[in-house]
């Protein structure tokens, strides 16, 4: 930033400057020549401007002579007016001399004249010029110009030529008035007879004395294109294979020109050449060498014929013809074309069937197109040619689609070439069923369980056939072959589903009635004519625990009391009775077991827990009552188990009398422990006819047991069963599989029994009615032995 006091500075040299000029008295004009010595006078500036030397030396004039005082001008150093002005004239230069005191402001103009102190001169030692010996007379060269530094009279003023017959020299000046020339031909070139000329060309200028400058002119005679080229063979022929790659030389073709220099060089061309040809080979231009471009295939082009020309620079041109032929090489695989192909075939086809007919081609040629066309040998089929290029594929043997649903045969064409080249195809062939399988069933009989008591449609189990066939030939229905089953058609008992196999049950199945139902299922299929098996079916009823326990013996009538009598003289284990039960369900639902549930003196008596068999566990007393009740439960094992209840009258006493007596107050319908005002009643209303209902219960008795023989010996319901020692089921139906028959007779006192199938004791038993109105006939067993029953 400029500050205050710059401002004024400047301002005061403006004004001083203005003064000074202000105050300009004169001009002074000198004129001197270039290149004088340093200390040459040039003017006396005081006596030029009229005043004397004190006045410089008073105002302090700055351009003073080193040698004295006097105001003389003189060259301080060389002066080059080339370097100082150029071209430029007039040349010259100024200066002021300032005196003070007056201040006083003079110009002095100082003037340079020019001296010939340079000579003109050419840029290039030598000018070459190349002239083809065709060139017209008259034709004009331009010729270099020469340069001089010096001006006016001093520079270049003309140009010469040294003498010569070929060439004359014309002179010429540009607008800004340079001088330049030209050589003119004055006759025409023969390059036979002078190939080169040498000239001298010289540049004067005007000086003096004269100056100037020379520059060597070399002609050189270029030949005339007066000879073409010419191909050294008149056919060229080459061969290049297919599988050549990029960059390969085929053939180099050579041309020769009798001109010299750029006439007798000769450049090679394609001539008629089409693009698809272009983009396969290449011609070098200079060499003539023929060159692999692109790829060349045996199976779309052969050979190619290809026309080449020579051209030298003149354009004088030759064309010669280059055939190249392509050799084959194993470069393609054979095509394999499946002109018709049955699939399905069926299975039943026999051998020699036609599958498939193949066309096979391969582009090669000789051997390396010969195929051969094979299948895998394990196949059953095999493949022949019939025409050329053409197989047929053939069933070699019978087919079973069962085996091998679908075969897939790979047809491999092997050429011979080297190496040779394959090609393979794949034909899938499916084997149409025939329906030649009947359907089979998994098992040979079934065998199958129900438990009884199901519902009507429940499913037992389903029986499965495959068959081997497809489709609707494997399509397997079910069937139940019609037979009679206890009398019934088997419809009645069982059903079957015809798309899937399940049988049902159509009714409810009671073991105890039936145990296993047999029948015939057939499978048939959907063919056309359908095939069928037949398979058996066992269905075993399984037994479930809907039966409870039923007692044979002691029987069991509304209306009477059956009592055993126990000698008051029975020891401990005496035999008192046996409760025989049975229970129609089987196995473990048949196992039965006795238990004690109330006695009227629990001390007296046990229950075999196994046979049922009521002993004395104790002595019999006196004081035991005469009238003994007991509650016997029969229970089976089955989940859940089920039982019956018997109740077992025992009297204790010796003699018949003695029981008679007391025996028409023995409940038969309620407890031991019922109200004892009921039976007191009772016994009070009955006692008055005891004498007479005693003879008529004697001879009622007698009847009664001659009735029950009778009907025990010509029925045929279930027998008594009996419980071997150990509780063995040995038959595996039920817990007594031992029957016994008794038929008794005896009399009132007699402990004596005649049976037909054996002996067995036991304690007599009364009978007070006989009359019965169970749903069963019971047995009355009387035996006098009860260790031996």
């Amino acid at each position: 930033r400029r500050t205050i006091l710059d401002y004024k500075q400047i301002f005061i040299k403006a004004l001083i400057i203005v003064f000074l000029l202000a105050t300009a008295r004169c001009q002074i004009r000198y004129s001197i020549p270039e290149e004088m010595r340093k200390g040459s006078f040039v003017g006396n500036v005081a006596e030029d401007l009229g005043m004397d030397a004190k006045r410089l030396k008073s105002g302090g004039a700055r351009i003073v002579s080193s040698e004295n005082n006097k105001g003389i001008l003189v060259v301080n150093e060389r002066i080059d007016r080339e370097k100082l002005c150029g071209d430029v004239t007039p040349c010259s230069f100024s200066f002021e001399v300032i005196l003070e005191n007056p201040m006083e402001l003079h110009r002095i103009t100082v003037e340079i004249t020019d001296i010939n102190d340079n000579s003109p001169t050419f840029r290039n030692a030598d000018i070459k010029f190349e002239i083809s010996e065709s060139v017209a007379v008259g034709s004009r060269f331009l010729l270099d110009t020469a340069e001089d530094a010096d001006v006016g009279e001093n520079g270049l003023q003309k140009y010469t030529l040294s003498p010569n017959e070929m060439f004359d020299l014309k002179q010429h000046s540009s607008p800004d008035g340079r001088k330049y020339a030209e050589m003119i031909l004055l006759k025409p070139l023969d390059r036979e007879t002078e190939p080169r000329l040498s000239l001298k060309l010289s540049a004067v200028d005007g000086g003096n004395p004269l100056r100037s400058g020379t520059v060597n002119v070399h002609v050189t005679v270029l030949d005339a294109n007066d000879n073409p080229p010419i191909f050294n063979q008149p056919f060229y022929r080459a061969a290049v294979s297919e599988s050549a790659v990029k960059g390969t030389l085929i053939i180099t073709v050579n041309a020769s020109d009798a001109d010299d220099g750029s006439n007798g060089l000769v450049t090679y061309r394609f001539a008629k050449m089409t693009p698809e040809i272009a983009d396969i080979f290449k011609l070098d231009e200079v060499t003539g060498s023929i060159t692999l471009k692109g790829d060349v295939d045996y199976e779309k082009e052969k050979k190619y014929e290809l026309t080449i020309e020579a051209v030298d620079q003149g354009g004088l041109t030759d064309s010669n013809k280059v055939l190249i032929e392509v050799t084959d090489m194993n470069d393609n695989a054979p095509v394999i074309n499946v002109m018709s192909f049955s699939s399905p075939v069926p299975e039943d086809s026999p051998p020699g069937t036609t599958v498939a007919i193949i066309n096979v081609n391969d582009a090669d040629s000789d051997k390396n197109g010969h195929i051969t066309c094979t299948i895998d040998r394990m196949l059953p089929f095999k493949i022949k040619s019939t025409i050329t290029n053409y197989y047929a594929l053939i069933t070699d043997s019978y087919l079973d689609r069962e085996v091998i649903p679908e075969y897939n045969i790979t047809v491999r064409a092997t050429d011979s070439g080297f190496p040779s080249l394959s090609n393979t195809t794949i034909l899938r062939l499916k084997i149409s069923d025939v329906n030649d399988n009947t359907p089979l069933f998994e098992e040979n009989i079934y065998v199958a369980q129900i438990v009884e008591n199901n519902s009507p449609g429940t499913s037992i189990f389903s029986v499965t056939a495959h068959d081997r066939d497809w489709n609707q030939n494997a399509r397997v229905s079910y069937f139940l072959e019609e037979t009679q089953i206890n009398g019934n058609p088997t419809s009645t008992f069982v059903s079957i589903n015809s798309e899937t196999g399940v049988i049902y049950a159509v009714r409810s199945f009671d073991y105890e009635q039936m145990k296993q139902l047999e029948f015939t299922v057939k499978a048939q299929d959907g063919g056309s004519p359908p095939l069928s098996s037949n398979v058996s079916v066992n269905i075993q009823i399984q037994d479930q625990n809907d039966n409870p326990p039923q007692v044979l013996y002691p029987v069991q009538t509304a209306g009477s009391v059956v009592a055993e009598m126990v000698p008051r003289s029975a020891d401990v284990g005496y035999l008192v009775t046996k409760v025989v039960a049975v229970d129609v369900d089987s196995g473990q639902n048949a196992w039965l077991s006795y238990k004690l549930q109330k006695a009227t003196d629990r001390a007296l008596f046990e229950v075999g827990s196994q046979n049922g068999e009521i002993r004395t566990v104790r002595q019999v007393t006196e004081k035991d009552l005469l009238k003994q009740r007991l509650t016997v439960i029969v229970e089976d094992n089955g989940q859940p188990s089920r039982s019956a209840t018997v109740i077992v009258n025992v009297a204790v006493a010796d003699s018949f009398p003695e029981v008679l007596s007391e025996f028409s107050d023995f409940p038969h319908d309620k407890d031991y422990n019922d109200n004892l005002t009921f039976y007191l009643v009772l016994a009070l209303a009955v006692v008055s006819f005891l004498f007479i209902t005693c003879l008529v219960v004697i001879i009622s008795v007698k009847i009664y047991r001659w009735r029950q023989s009778r009907i025990l010996y010509h029925s045929s319901l279930p027998v008594i069963p009996y419980y071997p020692p150990r509780y063995s089921d040995t038959l595996g139906t039920g817990t007594l599989p031992h029957t016994y028959n008794y038929e008794v007779c005896r009399t009132t006192d007699s402990r004596k029994s005649d049976c037909k199938f054996g002996r067995a004791g036991s304690q007599n038993v009364l009978i007070m009615d006989p009359s019965s109105t169970g749903t069963m006939h019971y047995v009355v067993i009387t035996t006098e032995e009860r260790k031996e029953f």
